[in-house]
């Protein structure tokens, strides 16, 4: 079985490294640039896209000429993969996978790649990147397996080198036998169907009077001043720490549930959806839209989706399973009767089944819920219905969903 990971570490340059990878950071966004605006020109004048091919032929001229022979102070196998960025961007578009490529800006995701031709040397913790020479690097542990490629990028006034890797390793198979339902939320990040409930990090609201203090200090200065910039600076650094919180939280909720489960059920949520803006238009404004913004800025502040992805990884490499079922009806269904209305559900933290009177929390009901759902998927391999519920009668009313649950997706039982 082939692993691929990746080791990022903090990169120790010196001036003129510093200065020379700012350079071919601008260099790889100027020929993105200039390569999605050619596309852009011939998708008007009705020709035909260019493949990557005939882009790196056009690379060559720019090189050659006068106004642009500056890119050949960059090292070329990274121009030539801000090229394959764009066509694997456009790719991502045509295939409805993604949006329409943008163009980049400067001091927004500055990055270049190297897909060889580098060298590591861990006894004496560095790294030799072509035009670049030897750079040292932060060595926190040991880089394992074959280097495929290398990303040289910068966040917060700092140089990260990320080196990917390939090894062959035995198919795993997973210490765990238990399988567990997760009932993600707001009021509580996660809450397990053995009635564990863990706590949300909060990161963005533990630094929100800071950051808006920032923020606010940043808009009294001159526009792309040396003071603005400092202070565009300060705003960075404060959200950049409060993705490191969340990512160390939720890494940690992550590799327990992975060590100890050997499946993990969770909802297919639409995050996108769910936190769609409600402010509408001048014509006809939204209702409601300061508590939905709120409400929009705690779903985000939980990293569900960051959550799902870190487990998926985690237990592909442990040998283990994630279930993503259907979210509709989990919180309004009763986990021992299968009863499903919406005043099972009196107050946000409390579940009362009308038709059975079983009484639970209502993230650990609807937590074992999704369990049952993941079981049934795991089981026959389709989704799961309330319909079963209904009773002998197939064609016998069933209780509808409230206005605030949408086709993509319910929203989960703490956003309610």
């Amino acid at each position: 079985m082939q692993c691929l990971q990746a080791f990022k570490y903090e990169l120790r340059p010196n001036g003129e490294q510093q200065r020379r990878m700012r350079r071919f950071a601008g260099s790889c966004r100027f020929v993105f640039n200039r390569a999605l605006a050619l596309q852009k020109s011939r998708y008007e004048a009705g020709e035909r896209k260019l493949s990557y091919a005939a882009l790196c032929k056009e690379l060559a001229v720019w090189k050659q000429a006068r106004e642009t022979a500056w890119l050949g102070q960059a090292p070329s196998q990274p121009l030539q993969q801000a090229l394959k960025d764009l066509e694997r961007a456009y790719g991502n578009f045509f295939a409805k996978r993604a949006a329409f490529p943008r163009f980049k800006r400067k001091g927004r995701h500055d990055a270049f790649r190297y897909p060889q031709g580098v060298k590591l040397d861990e006894s004496n913790s560095r790294i030799f990147l072509p035009k670049l020479g030897w750079v040292r690097y932060r060595n926190s542990r040991k880089v394992m397996g074959a280097i495929k490629n290398v990303t040289v990028s910068a966040c917060g006034g700092k140089w990260f080198v990320s080196i990917q890797t390939e090894r062959e390793v035995e198919t795993p198979r997973h210490p765990a036998s238990g399988v567990v339902g997760v009932d993600m939320g707001v009021a509580n990040l996660a809450t397990l169907s053995t009635g564990e409930v863990i706590a949300p990090a909060n990161a963005l609201k533990k630094h929100q009077r800071q950051l808006a203090r920032a923020q606010r200090a940043m808009n009294r200065k001159n526009k792309f001043s040396r003071n603005w910039t400092k202070a565009k600076a300060r705003v960075q650094k404060i959200h950049i720490r409060i993705g490191n919180a969340r990512r160390d939280h939720l890494h940690k909720l992550t590799t327990a549930l992975s060590k100890n489960h050997a499946a993990v059920v969770v909802e297919d949520l639409q995050v996108r959806n769910m936190t769609r803006s409600t402010s509408g238009t001048v014509y006809q404004p939204g209702r409601n839209v300061r508590a939905k913004a709120g409400l929009n800025r705690a779903i985000l502040d939980q990293g569900w989706h960051e959550f799902c992805r870190q487990l998926e990884y985690k237990q592909a490499w442990r040998g283990g399973m994630v279930v993503a079922v259907p979210p509709q009806y989990t919180s309004q269904q009763c986990s021992v009767c299968g009863h499903v209305e919406a005043a099972n559900r009196p107050t946000q933290s409390r579940f009362e089944c009308v038709a059975c009177g079983h009484t639970a929390h209502a993230d650990v009901n609807a937590a074992r819920n999704i369990l049952a759902a993941g079981h049934a998927v795991m089981a026959c391999g389709g989704d799961v219905s309330p319909d079963r519920h209904r009773g002998d009668d197939p064609a016998a009313p069933m209780k509808q969903e409230p206005a605030e649950a949408t086709g993509a997706g319910s929203m989960p039982a703490q956003a309610r």
